[in-house]
């Protein structure tokens, strides 16, 4: 647990609990942490919250294992389950829990990921391109980058990593992975590198955000977002609470689109009075999208991008 604890600094840790601590007061209230990852933002809420029972959802086995053994002190309290953040309902369904009352997601690839060089989450470090979140299951990066077409390619370079020089970066793939297959993180930073326009060499690293768009792709990461958020709203009881750590804009987006929409009166212009059934679902906790502070970014550097929304459901869906 200490090795665990030292690897992984959860983000806007306090600020969550804080968020999630009304929901979680009464005898038996259940929470979900649907990112599991290591586990930090589980083991504090189950250290805060002696009466609290803990879901935890995750896709990579390798962080299942990692946070079952951190946490194993709390194993009477915990249900650890392999699976992706979109099949909440399924899993409640499975352990007979109706409704819950916190549900916390901690978006985007987890510091385990990015630090085992072997997964080929990082532009930084050869290795083979892999990208799977759940390393079971799916296509990888490699194979996205051998089979799609160069349409393709621009596509999910333009929507999902929002890369201006997508047309170059995808004609540049095509080319190249006609004379060898392109299976190392390595050899695609140099073809981009070298695609790359001398002027523009200097306006951050020329993989990035391919690197975002193939790992989205990979992992399907925005469609599974746009069911989840729904899905977790539903699940959660009258007063129960929802709070979404999200790294870059394209989630964000979807985060605040869903929780704007139910946090808004469907009443139609003119009525005189409010109907039940058009009040809002939910109350907004935090104004717009709160950013880490410049002692957490000093602190931990994978928080510098973190945008935390919160929302309390307030009535059931008619």
């Amino acid at each position: 647990m200490d090795d665990l604890s030292r690897i992984h600094t959860p983000v806007l840790l306090e600020r969550t609990l804080e968020l999630l601590a009304p929901s979680l007061e009464r005898e038996g209230a259940v929470v979900v942490d649907a990112t599991l990852g290591l586990g930090g933002h589980s083991e504090a809420l189950l250290e805060a919250h002696p009466n609290v029972h803990l879901v935890g959802l995750d896709r990579d086995t390798a962080a299942l294992e990692l946070a079952g053994r951190r946490l194993e002190r709390f194993s009477a309290r915990t249900d650890l389950v392999h699976a992706v953040y979109d099949e909440l309902p399924d899993v409640l369904d499975e352990l007979g829990i109706e409704e819950v009352d916190g549900i916390l997601f901690d978006l985007g690839v987890s510091s385990m990921q990015l630090d085992e060089a072997d997964r080929g989450f990082a532009y930084a470090k050869d290795a083979p391109l892999d990208m799977r979140m759940d390393p079971t299951t799916g296509p990888t990066a490699a194979e996205v980058l051998a089979t799609y077409s160069e349409g393709d390619l621009k596509r999910i370079f333009r929507d999902y990593g929002e890369e201006r020089l997508a047309d170059r970066y995808a004609r540049a793939i095509v080319n190249e992975r006609q004379a060898a297959p392109l299976d190392r993180s390595g050899r695609l930073v140099d073809i981009l590198s070298a695609a790359t326009p001398a002027r523009l060499r200097d306006a951050g690293h020329p993989a990035k955000r391919v690197f975002q768009a193939l790992r989205i792709e990979v992992n399907q990461e925005l469609s599974v977002l746009e069911r989840a958020i729904p899905a977790a709203v539903d699940a959660l009881a009258v007063h129960g609470r929802l709070v979404v750590l999200a790294y870059q804009s394209l989630e964000d987006r979807i985060v605040k689109r869903e929780l704007q929409r139910r946090s808004t009166s469907t009443a139609p212009a003119g009525l005189p009075i409010e109907l039940p059934e058009h009040r809002p679902e939910l109350k907004l906790l935090v104004r717009g999208a709160e950013l880490a502070d410049d002692e957490e970014r000093a602190r931990n550097s994978r928080s510098t991008p973190v945008r935390l929304r919160a929302a309390e459901r307030l009535r059931r869906a008619a």
